[in-house]
């Protein structure tokens, strides 16, 4: 039954590696570890069918690492930290040593419980680490971690029994409580363990993707969609708080002219170039978007027009500067729009800010223009 998961959830995890963005690491690994731990339980199966017997449990002990090894590394993989290596080869160095010891040298079944096990805990204790330490405050990652947890203390708790009452009580070829709990936990877990990791690993799909419909593609900014739940977030506070906001219409001047004498991947960097200068002029609660094209937007809550203007200005400086990474020299034309009632809407605010905006570029481009405050509503006099 083992065997039998443990292939199956390879093929899963692997074709997931294969289907899943290229951000996603570490579920190759996972599937390799798995084939390895199915082909190490298929070793253990034929020690007693083969004159060979020795050599067979050297192999089936080592595949088993070589296993579970692979998914520590997976696991490393996935969170972004260089793959211990080292610590791989360490632990399978000194299993080999002492389960070799035990079994050629020295026949003595415990201790070659007692080695194994204490040495391949490490590597589970080494991804619960990572979890506890790089893992999402998520369901799926907390119930990935609890199982790895739970995996350790099995596998400590037959080295522990070994220890102290030999072999008689870890022997799985023998019936009694803990050989019955040791069992369903490996048959369980080794599927668990895997399904868990998948669903670990679909989260983090389901993060890129959310990602990367709020964001543009290009300068990974935020997109027309993004800046819009942005939006509603301010609006709604601006309404509870009577606060006031400000956004800046941002546009490359001559971009046309950029991409005609240095082609569009030069127009690319440029627009990538825009975008990290307007961010690096932005506070933290700032948010800027681009809106297609050549055209960025600002939101800048709980600012006033002084403010909005002294961060324009910053802007304006800033791409000014001539030869940054190569790149022609370029401006851009900036329209300013205050926003203190929560009766105008986005679409009422990004006209104003354009309107702010094409009044720059017809007094000659390069230069910051405020749009007037929107009329208040008409009402009814009472006759």
């Amino acid at each position: 039954m083992s065997t039998l998961m443990a292939g199956a959830m390879s093929v899963v995890l692997y074709s997931a590696y294969l289907s899943f963005p290229r951000e996603i690491k570490g579920l190759d690994y996972w599937a390799a570890g798995l084939i390895l731990l199915a082909l190490g339980a298929v070793l253990f199966s034929l020690r007693n069918s083969s004159s060979g017997q020795t050599f067979i449990l050297l192999c089936a002990n080592s595949t088993l690492i070589w296993g579970v090894g692979l998914a520590m590394i997976g696991t490393q993989k996935f969170y972004g930290r260089k793959p211990a290596w080292w610590l791989f080869h360490l632990v399978w160095a000194s299993a080999m040593l002492g389960v070799g010891y035990w079994l050629v040298i020295q026949p003595h079944f415990a201790a070659r419980v007692a080695v194994f096990s204490f040495l391949i805990s490490i590597f589970y204790i080494n991804q619960v680490a990572m979890v506890w330490r790089y893992g999402e405050r998520h369901f799926s990652t907390i119930f990935f971690g609890i199982l790895m947890l739970l995996q350790t203390l099995v596998v400590l708790t037959r080295g522990l029994l070994a220890v102290f009452y030999g072999g008689a009580q870890v022997n799985l070829t023998s019936i009694g409580p803990f050989q019955s709990i040791y069992l369903a936990a490996g048959h369980f877990m080794v599927l668990l363990l895997a399904v868990s990791f998948k669903a670990v690993a679909t989260r983090r799909l389901q993060t890129i993707l959310e990602r990367r419909s709020t964001l543009d593609p290009l300068t990974q900014v935020l997109n027309r969609r993004g800046f819009a739940d942005i939006y509603a977030k301010e609006h709604a506070l601006l309404r509870r708080e009577s606060t006031a906001m400000t956004m800046l219409s941002i546009d490359l001047d001559y971009f046309k002219k950029i991409n005609d004498c240095h082609g569009h991947a030069t127009g690319d960097r440029v627009l990538v170039d825009v975008a990290a200068v307007i961010g690096k002029a932005l506070r933290i609660s700032d948010h800027v978007a681009r809106f297609g094209g050549e055209e960025f937007i600002v939101l800048l809550p709980t600012t006033g027009l002084d403010r909005a203007h002294h961060i324009a200005e910053r802007i304006l400086l800033a791409v000014r500067e001539p030869g940054r990474d190569g790149l022609p020299t370029y401006t851009v034309s900036i329209g300013i729009a205050c926003q203190t009632s929560a009766d105008e809407d986005l679409d009422g605010i990004l006209m104003r800010a354009d309107e702010a905006l094409y009044s720059a570029k017809e007094r000659g481009r390069n230069r910051i223009e405020i749009a007037s405050m929107p009329l208040p509503p008409l009402r009814a006099v009472p006759a």
